[in-house]
């Protein structure tokens, strides 16, 4: 899947995604990095809504995690549990959100229990990026289920 591809399905299927302008910059089985641009996003002071920061953030795991379970030829459902949201400071302009596996080490046992169980859940983070300075970071539970 290209970039341009990720974003198209996730405008088709997440709606909130084109609402946003969300656009995907890059991924790979390691990492999905999302981009928003202020104006859609704007909140009351001039900066970017805290709820659309977590969404980005949030959209950028779960990327990741459909990303990578496509490529390995995996079908399943893919919901997020639980997370996990700290914001270091105000977010003034475009923003990006890059994820990664929290520990990648655990894939191989995730994918296990999802064909053993039918269910398996790993957990993803995601950074906050607004020039160059870590501004934000996620931290999300998600389950997968066989469908």
């Amino acid at each position: 899947m290209t970039p341009s591809e990720l974003t198209e399905y996730l405008y088709k299927h997440l709606p909130i995604s084109s609402a946003m302008q969300v656009a995907a910059i890059e991924l790979s089985n390691e990492s999905v990095i999302l981009s928003a641009p202020l104006e859609p996003n704007i909140n009351h002071c001039g900066t970017v809504f805290g709820g659309s920061a977590s969404t980005l953030a949030i959209l950028s795991a779960w990327s990741l995690l459909h990303t990578r379970l496509e490529s390995e030829g995996v079908k399943c459902q893919l919901v997020i549990q639980r997370n996990t949201m700290d914001y270091k400071q105000p977010i003034s302009g475009t923003f990006t959100a890059q994820s990664s596996i929290l520990h990648p080490e655990k894939w191989d046992r995730f994918i296990h229990m999802l064909f053993r169980k039918g269910k398996a859940r790993i957990t993803v983070s995601s950074e906050l990026d607004f020039n160059n300075n870590v501004v934000g970071h996620f931290t999300g539970e998600f389950v997968a289920l066989i469908n």
